[in-house]
């Protein structure tokens, strides 16, 4: 396993790691988690009571993966999630800064309860390691469609304004995050064009001459506490493997 922030290889016994640890970090927010400048934040404390987050899916804008090229005329632009997490259609919840290192090593999930005013659509998470300078570098992700939630195989509609719970699961990852960085959860609609758009209507996959506005709600409280769980190793002993 190769190990990012330390930037060491490691020989381990099974997958996922014996000593894995999985921990739960949730969103809060005082009902404006919008952008890098809004108030969502992450932490271990379970949501009480605390207003949702809301934004509006455009396909016809949908979210980037990857920045205006004209900016980086070579073709390489650097590893900073930035461009997009400053979009209004993108919620950010950052944690407080780290006092000790925490090493995230295995499979990440998402656990969103949202609502959608669409029949159809899709949600994504970008985790990533916020640096010192600001840098919010993207470590894994993961996107699902509402209509596949329960089977891969055998899709179906969800009902417009009831909240669904939403288990997204994120790309393996190794990642020491060091002292004085951040932790961070984005929230969209769309990774695109690494991902297909939702037209948000419920046409089949490739019917997509037709779109549609989707208005999103992100719930974090007692009932609907949405979070990121975290594989986190414990500290091991110097030399151990």
């Amino acid at each position: 396993i190769f190990i990012m922030g330390r930037n060491e290889w490691r020989e381990d016994t099974a997958w996922p790691l014996p000593d894995t640890q999985m921990t739960p970090y949730y969103f809060h927010s005082g009902g404006r988690a919008n952008t890098l400048g809004g108030d969502g934040k992450l932490g271990q404390a379970r949501p009480v009571d605390e207003p949702t987050d809301s934004y509006t899916y455009n396909p016809d804008d949908a979210t980037p993966t990857v920045p205006d090229m004209d900016n980086y005329p070579l073709g390489e632009y650097p590893a900073d999630l930035r461009f997009v997490e400053r979009r209004d259609d993108v919620l950010v919840y950052t944690s407080d800064m780290l006092e000790e290192e925490i090493e995230v090593t295995g499979t990440p999930f998402v656990v969103l309860y949202a609502a959608s005013d669409a029949v159809d659509t899709d949600f994504a998470a970008v985790f990533s390691d916020v640096h010192p300078d600001g840098r919010s570098v993207p470590l894994t992700e993961g996107i699902l469609r509402a209509s596949y939630r329960e089977s891969l195989v055998e899709p179906s509609l969800i009902e417009p304004g009831k909240v669904y719970q939403y288990k997204i699961e994120l790309m393996a990852t190794s990642n020491a995050f060091l002292p004085g960085h951040r932790i961070l959860v984005s929230i969209m609609s769309a990774r695109f064009p690494d991902w297909d758009r939702n037209p948000n209507t419920g046409a089949p996959i490739g019917d997509d001459e037709e779109f549609r506005l989707a208005h999103q709600t992100v719930f974090h409280n007692k009932v609907y506490p949405s979070h990121i769980l975290l594989p986190v190793i414990p500290p091991r002993p110097a030399g151990s493997s």
